[in-house]
């Protein structure tokens, strides 16, 4: 499983073209990825602060999802300020998504994956283990 909650910032007064770019990458996600659990928009406290809860099946549909064709269409740069990935780890018993857990992208990896792979690699934290 990977799952990861995105930190984003989008540039003030671009809040609009922010939420209109990503309920079509909503849309396709869910309908071409079988293998996504949870992808997620949220308006945040602050404004033109969001969070995007994302689950996959495992970290290569996480990669498949980034260097799709419908993620990589969107110009991110031109409205996105800041964006930080935090890896996840579900509490078993009060989740219904498992574990995440590091995996390699398979050999025959585009560049862009192997690149993404490393660029959002899993951050495992020790305590995690420890209450698993």
């Amino acid at each position: 499983m990977a799952t990861i909650l995105a930190h984003i910032k989008v540039f003030d007064g671009k809040e609009a073209e922010f939420e209109k770019t990503v309920k079509p990458l909503w849309e396709a996600t869910h309908r071409l990825e079988p293998h996504c659990r949870r992808y997620e928009y949220f308006r945040g406290e602050k404004p033109g602060h969001y969070y995007c809860l994302l689950s996959f099946d495992d970290f290569r549909s996480f990669m498949v999802h980034q260097t799709s064709d419908h993620h990589e269409a969107p110009d991110f740069p031109s409205f996105l300020e800041v964006i930080r990935l935090e890896w996840l780890d579900p509490v078993q018993g009060a989740s219904e998504l498992v574990p995440t857990e590091p995996q390699d992208v398979p050999d025959d990896a585009s560049e862009l994956m192997k690149r993404y792979s490393k660029d959002h690699a899993v951050a495992m934290q020790d305590w995690w283990k420890r209450l698993r």
